[in-house]
């Protein structure tokens, strides 16, 4: 199977295969892995229409730069007359009335989108073990999970049913699930990607990320999906760059890792040993690579869970059983109405963070909480680019375990919110750009995910430093 879109274009170039073809293979091994239950919706009919549209472009030399790459979307991303239900129940029999900005600029380009993807319900979990369509696997081995909370979209990749996939990142959940399944996993800084058309879960967290398997295609996906946009206003309006001709690095990047990740409790021997080869390997390459302390490590996951279920509470409102989707046929007048759609249409976990969200800004308690961790989120920002003002990267692994077991974690929510601890710090520090690669296996054979931070707006450092970090790993 092809594992990058210049694999796809040189065999359409050589006539070794057509566009159809290869959409006609994808399908094939959707059908073949439909035990994964990575796909809610397949768009079989659509995609074949699709792609021999795109090789008559071809022909022409028309096409766009997506011409021939399959691509997936997370089941929280608007498609025009397409079903979305962000994997709940609440938004059962829901169509787009609107197709999202990416999803806008990937059709122009020639993408064809193969179908929606399982996630966990509104992206809210670790596992995508919290679906309403129940739990993806992970192929690597079934038992096991694929991360969340974009998983699905991460395992088509992984499972070649796709060449790459659009998910959502509001504290890893394209990075680990990418860490999880051995793949690439973007998430660009807030603001770099419209968020028009995304279903919101923290809307100050949120962003739209990459999953593929190589830099090449993530560069060039990020180079066709970002940009400014006039139906978001939290967008920003700076040039996009041309990331997919900025991958050649050529300078010794100064590294920095943070002391209090290595020393942490929770890390998993194998992972703690990756990690530690990187910096050595690292150094002996010729990087300055150095401890740095951040003590406010301990308070980076409270302060997240405090402002994301916060702001959970205020978006997920609007999900009532009166206008759209899921309506309860037991209630008996408009208040009862109102509790037993939510209460029956959403999960337990999306009913966990909303009545934590609205606790944390009950006015007995908004001080308390929610004022507070507004402050110590400023904080943990400005410690953060301080770091980043003197080193180009912050390294570290992008999960503190490999994949666990399914149902190893369900019942306590803590450990479950645990293995986001190092991937939430891009995201609570300004929304900061960050990706997971793959960095070897442990000694079950499940892949372990290095991560890599950089800056505000500095995606073509940090892809061009992925790709030689690959290219080092490979040699």
């Amino acid at each position: 199977m092809f594992t990058s879109l210049k694999q796809i274009r040189q065999s359409i170039q050589e006539q070794k295969i057509s566009c159809k073809e290869v959409v006609s293979s994808y399908l094939a091994t959707i059908q073949a892995k439909k035990h994964l239950n990575a796909f809610l919706e397949v768009y079989q009919d659509e995609a074949l229409a699709k792609a021999e549209e795109i090789d008559k472009k071809i022909q022409t030399g028309k096409a766009g730069k997506l011409a021939g790459m399959v691509i997936g979307l997370k089941d929280v991303i608007c498609y025009e007359n397409h079903s979305l239900q962000a994997s709940s129940r609440i938004l059962e029999g829901f169509k787009s009335q609107f197709s999202a900005t990416v999803v806008e600029k990937l059709l122009a380009e020639d993408a064809i989108i193969i179908g929606r993807q399982n996630c966990d319900e509104f992206a809210m979990g670790s596992s995508n073990e919290n679906s309403a369509f129940g739990a993806v696997l992970n192929e690597i081995d079934n038992t096991r999970v694929c991360g969340g909370s974009s998983g699905g979209s991460a395992v088509a990749v992984q499972a070649n049913m796709c060449l790459a996939s659009l998910g959502s990142d509001t504290g890893g959940s394209v990075r680990q699930p990418a860490s999880f399944c051995g793949i690439i996993g973007l998430k660009p800084t807030y603001s770099r990607v419209s968020r028009h058309g995304l279903i919101a879960y923290a809307s100050s967290f949120d962003i739209i990320g990459t999953l593929s398997k190589s830099i090449e295609d993530t560069a060039l996906l990020l180079e066709v999906i970002a940009g400014e946009d006039n139906f978001d206003s939290t967008v920003s309006k700076r040039t996009v760059p041309t990331y997919s001709q900025m991958l050649d690095l050529d300078y010794k990047p100064k590294i920095a890792y943070l002391k209090e990740t290595i020393e942490n409790e929770g890390l998993e021997p194998d992972v703690k040993n990756n990690i530690l080869q990187t910096i050595e390997k690292l150094r002996s390459l010729g990087h300055e690579v150095e401890a740095v302390q951040f003590p406010l490590l301990e308070y980076i996951l409270p302060t997240y869970y405090i402002l994301t279920t916060a702001e959970a509470s205020t978006n997920l409102s609007r999900y009532d059983g009166v206008r759209y989707g899921y309506r309860s046929p037991n209630g008996t007048d408009l208040v009862s109405m109102y509790k037993r759609s939510r209460s029956e249409g959403f999960g337990e976990e999306v009913k966990r963070r909303i009545l934590l969200g609205t606790f944390v800004l009950s006015a007995s308690y908004y001080d308390a909480y929610f004022t507070k961790a507004q402050k110590v989120r400023r904080l943990i920002a400005n410690k953060t680019k301080e770091i980043l003002s003197q080193y180009d990267f912050i390294i570290s692994p992008t999960a503190p375990t490999t994949a666990f077991k399914i149902g190893e974690n369900t019942n306590d929510p803590l450990a479950m919110y645990l293995a986001d601890i190092f991937s939430v710090q891009a995201n609570v520090a300004g929304g900061l750009p960050a990706i997971s690669i793959p960095n070897g296996f442990d000694q079950k054979g499940l892949p372990i995910g290095l991560q890599i931070m950089a800056n505000s707006f500095e995606e073509a450092k940090l892809l061009a430093f992925s790709k030689y970090w690959l290219a080092q790993k490979g040699g």
